[in-house]
């Protein structure tokens, strides 16, 4: 059992990849559609815990005040305008599909990096976590940050491509040719959760 492995499945929340929310019919939903995210971020799920691989999920949220919320950054900004990813709503619950258990991680951040301003570093150490699998919403993003900080932490990173989307296929294609250089890339069929 690959105890030392773990599966963060990062923002993959209501507000940015249900069909039914503010995403749902822009360029998040069509991308996550066309490319099945939802779908092969499932089976990946299945896969990686039939392995016995530790499941995490990583969400965006601020409180209902946006108290932890940048003034200065554009992204966060218009979530702030929008009434986005406010802590407590459906639009920070991660996707049904994807349903997280109780024994999963629960790491709630409020920049675009999972590590920044969280416990995922400590809670990662103490687990004995040494391999990341990644994939999530969106590539050039939480994504892109994740693995290159999973990358300076020494943690050994695998990037699952098919589980992952950006705004279009060209930003998310331009990440992974990035972080090819800062992970080891497969689809979520063939990432090696039990090697």
């Amino acid at each position: 059992m690959p105890h030392n492995s773990a599966y963060l499945v990062l923002d993959m929340i209501n507000d940015l990849v249900h069909e039914d929310g503010p995403s749902g019919d822009g360029p998040y939903g069509v991308q996550i559609r066309e490319k099945n995210v939802i779908e092969n971020t499932v089976r990946a799920l299945d896969r990686a815990r039939s392995a016995g691989v530790r499941v995490g999920y990583v969400r965006v949220g601020f409180s209902p005040d946006y108290r932890e919320c940048s003034r200065v950054s554009p992204i966060f900004g218009q979530a702030r305008k929008a009434g986005l990813f406010k802590l407590g709503s459906w639009g920070t619950e991660v996707h049904e599909s994807l349903a997280p258990r109780p024994e999963d991680l629960d790491i709630v951040k409020h920049r675009v990096s999972p590590f920044h301003g969280t416990n995922l570093g400590v809670v990662l150490r103490s687990l004995g976590i040494s391999r990341l699998f990644l994939s999530g919403v969106s590539t050039n993003a939480v994504v892109q940050a994740a693995v290159r900080e999973g990358h300076d932490r020494d943690l050994e990173c695998f990037l699952l491509t098919d589980c992952c989307a950006a705004m279009s296929a060209a930003e998310h294609d331009a990440a992974i040719s990035t972080l090819a250089r800062f992970a080891v890339q497969s689809a979520g069929a063939h990432a090696p959760f039990d090697g």
